[in-house]
């Protein structure tokens, strides 16, 4: 099994928020979903889709007869072998559109005795779900941050006043990525 280290951008949301991850090749496309929802720290309660060039791989729905690609079908390396891509895309609940980027970088050898995936760096704090997508989140925050807003009460109510877009839960973060290695680790059989 080789591991490759992926770099995670959610796009148009500031402050920047990026995860850093290493995971291997044989990831499956669902469960790359759900590492990068363990990894921003969103609850998996929405749809998603990936995307390489016009491919795009989904959780099926039973009405599309000629739709997206399954996700559970696909590993990571069978996306990267077939379409050659560097960078995938990411759509996460189709109401606020969170578009994530994913871009490929090197490959390695698993370390002795790690499990992955793993995340290893992480800048900015998620938005939260169902907030409105990126415009909704930048309202979020003018809220909080103006006390004279007409929505910072509401806002706070929501939210709390102490949520702050700069302060990631790291730890909590790797933990739940590491949830999940520990979930689909090799078995191994008794001899």
């Amino acid at each position: 099994m080789n591991i490759v280290r992926i770099k995670i951008t959610l796009e148009n949301v500031e402050p920047v928020v990026t995860r850093t991850l290493m995971v291997p090749l044989d990831i499956r496309l669902d469960r790359l979903h759900l590492t990068i929802q363990a990894a921003m720290g969103w609850h998996n309660t929405h749809l998603y889709e990936f995307t390489a060039g016009s491919t795009v791989w989904c959780v099926p729905h039973l009405s599309w007869s000629d739709g997206p690609l399954p996700a559970k079908k696909l590993t990571l390396l069978d996306v990267l072998e077939d379409t050659g891509a560097q960078t995938l895309h990411h759509l996460y609940d189709f109401g606020d559109c969170w578009e994530h980027r994913i871009r490929i970088g090197q490959m390695s050898d698993p370390e002795p005795g790690e499990f992955y995936p793993k995340l290893i760096n992480a800048s900015g704090r998620c938005p939260p779900e169902d907030v409105g997508g990126f415009p909704g989140y930048e309202y979020l925050l003018e809220a909080l941050a103006d006390p004279a807003h007409p929505d910072h009460e509401e806002m706070i109510e929501w939210h709390s006043d102490s949520f702050d877009p700069n302060a990631v839960p790291i730890g909590e973060l790797k933990l739940e990525v590491l949830k999940l290695a520990n979930k689909w680790k090799t078995r191994k059989t008794p001899k």
